[in-house]
C-alpha cells in the first residue's frame, strides 16, 4: 500500500499545510470594516452613525449609543489591527 516514507511525507504535508497555505480572504464583516476604514481615509465622511455602530457591532464591538461616531471609528481601525497582528488578512 504506502510505504512508512509515504505516510511521513503525508503527515509533513498536512502538518505543514496550515502555515503554508495562502491567507484566507476576510469575512464579510471584516472586508465592510476595511472598506469604511478606505473610504474615510480617502477623505469621506461617515454620513450614518448607526451604520459605523452596526459594522463595529458585528466585529464584535460593545458600542453605546451616546458614543461619538470618531470614538467608534479608532475602536474599528484597533480592532482591524489586532486582527492583522494576530494573523488575520490584510
Amino acid at each position: 500500500m504506502f510505504s512508512p516514507t509515504t505516510w511521513i511525507n503525508l503527515w509533513i504535508k498536512s502538518w505543514l499545510a496550515p502555515w503554508l497555505s495562502p491567507p484566507q480572504d476576510p469575512s464579510p464583516e471584516r472586508q465592510r470594516a476595511l472598506d469604511l476604514i478606505a473610504a474615510i481615509d480617502a477623505g469621506g465622511v461617515p454620513l450614518n452613525p448607526a451604520r459605523v455602530n452596526d459594522i463595529a457591532r458585528k466585529l464584535g464591538l460593545e458600542v453605546s449609543t451616546r458614543a461619538s461616531v470618531e470614538d467608534t471609528i479608532v475602536r474599528i481601525r484597533a480592532a482591524l489591527e489586532y486582527g492583522r497582528s494576530n494573523g488575520q488578512r490584510r
